[in-house]
């Protein structure tokens, strides 16, 4: 077998392997012979069918076997030899002549096929430790506990009925109808409907409209729908509701005790207190890790320059791409609504796909040198997050993951990324620094980890290409409704968060 190098340009290789024809007969006749005691033909007693036969019976149809079986592992067994790794699947190119094809099959020409691939890029790992990282934390002040727990406890709260004029944090039980230029709209009725004024549930103007209504009232209000409605078809327009007040309710007082804790599904206050305050740090920790992480990278970006593989490039950047265009078209914007245009976002994001498939280079050669890991427990965790994700659907997710090539690294993946995080973390030098809920929640301008231009990104979000938030599906589903977003459900999420 012969390998020959026909390009070697920046990361891309071509080579050209060629097998004798001799020794594709060769390897067809020591097939042949394997099988000479197997087959069965008629007028021959079984091992005595002349190989001669067995050639022309069954000689094409191996050597078919052969040049797959060639395609499938020569070009692993030629890179381990080359010492190269290939950045994605290489490219494998054989003769489309049917006439040379025939000749192969019949070991009259020599089989040739051409490897197209670029390679993993070498480099050498460099010094961490001059890397310094802030890590800001936030002290959890009592106040916020409580204040967190009666946000939670309003799922709770008690109502009782009242006989006068419904005030600003009332409980009214309301039907309604919507309508356009005098048409009702898909989505504009409901029927016994609980609404607590000053919740800023409905669209503006709903709520402060029904400030002074009575059980037995029936009004009309004109509300006009935001700009940025996600109901195209009411988006900015004028409407008018329909409105009979059915009941008003005035709230009960909500104490931080064990009969709320007990209600929430908790046995004590104490208890209550201590989950709402292990949530609240779990919430702070995780922004604090995310700007940990960015500030990691930006320096890893800076110490780590060199040519990546396009095809990785491209990959991501196609997923990026697709997500930035999702976002835009769910918030009904165009490019030029966010100050830019779609060459120069095109621009910037891929100089985005370019740092991340760098950057997962680096990581990746730092975990294996490391010696990091990720085991069969950790990878059965993260599934398990995956189903909770998704309920009812927990057997089509498992069956995607067992049989789908490639799923388990889309699991496996960003775990080893975090546990190289937490190796480096213990490479660097880190500094905490106390700072205020504010400080740690807000918006780092400058941060170029995920946000390589600000005004390319819709929405300003970081550019993850990850997959939509659940709440931004769901909108679509009451969009007509005049509610400003997916209903709370009485806050079913609170209480989910309080367990």
């Amino acid at each position: 077998m012969q390998v020959i190098e026909t390009l070697a340009d920046g990361l891309k290789r071509e080579l050209k392997v060629v097998i004798p024809a001799k020794d594709m007969e060769a390897r067809m006749n020591e097939r042949l012979a394997e099988t000479k005691d197997r087959v069965r033909i008629n007028g021959f007693r079984p091992g005595k069918v002349p190989v001669a036969h067995l050639k022309k019976v069954y000689g094409k149809s191996i050597m078919a076997e052969l040049v797959n079986e060639l395609v499938r592992d020569k070009p692993v067994e030629i890179l381990q030899e080359r010492g190269e790794k290939s950045a994605t699947q290489p490219d494998i190119a054989m003769t489309e002549d049917q006439a040379e094809a025939e000749k192969i099959l019949s070991a009259e020409a020599d089989f040739e096929f051409t490897l197209a691939y670029e390679v993993i890029p070498t480099f050498e790992l460099k010094d961490v430790s001059g890397i310094k990282v802030t890590r800001e934390v936030v002290d959890i002040a009592d106040e916020e506990v409580t204040e967190q727990i009666l946000k939670i406890a309003e799922s709770a709260r008690t109502y009782s009925d009242k006989d006068g004029a419904a005030e600003n944090g009332d409980r009214v039980t309301i039907d309604y109808l919507g309508k356009l230029d005098g048409e009702p709209f898909d989505g504009g009725k409901d029927e016994d409907a609980e609404l607590v004024l000053g919740s800023n549930r409905f669209i503006p103007g709903f709520e402060e409209q029904l400030v002074g209504a009575k059980a037995g009232d029936e009004k009309v209000i004109t509300v006009t729908f935001p700009a940025e409605y996600p109901a195209a078809n009411l988006a900015g327009k004028d409407a008018t509701f329909d409105i009979k007040v059915k009941a008003v309710a005035t709230p009960a007082e909500v104490e931080i005790n064990d009969e709320l804790a007990t209600k929430l599904g908790l046995e004590s206050a104490d208890k209550l207190k201590e989950v709402v305050r292990g949530q609240i740090e779990s919430q702070y920790g995780s922004m604090t890790r995310q700007k940990v992480k960015r500030q990691l990278l930006d320096q890893l970006d800076e110490l780590y320059q060199f040519d990546t593989p396009q095809g990785l490039v491209d990959a991501e950047f196609d997923n990026i791409w697709r997500q930035i265009n999702t976002d835009l078209e769910q918030a009904g914007k165009t490019f030029a609504d966010e100050d830019t245009t779609e060459e120069e976002a095109r621009a910037e994001y891929r100089k985005l796909a370019e740092r991340r498939v760098r950057l997962g280079l680096v990581l990746s050669e730092i975990g294996e040198k490391a010696g990091v890991t990720v085991s069969d427990e950790e990878m059965q965790r993260s599934l398990f997050q995956q189903l909770r994700q998704f309920p009812g659907q927990e057997k089509q997710i498992i069956d995607y993951f067992q049989k789908t090539p490639g799923a388990a690294a889309s699991l496996r993946a960003p775990l080893f990324e975090e546990k190289v995080v937490d190796h480096l973390l213990g490479e660097v030098s880190v500094t905490d620094k106390t700072v205020s809920k504010d400080e740690l929640m807000a918006d780092d301008e400058d941060d170029s980890a995920e946000k390589p231009a600000k005004k390319a990104a819709p929405k300003k979000k970081a550019a993850k290409a990850e997959t939509a938030d659940a709440a931004e599906g769901a909108q679509a589903e009451e969009a007509a409704a005049p509610k400003k977003k997916a209903a709370s459900k009485k806050k079913a999420a609170a209480e989910d968060s309080a367990e």
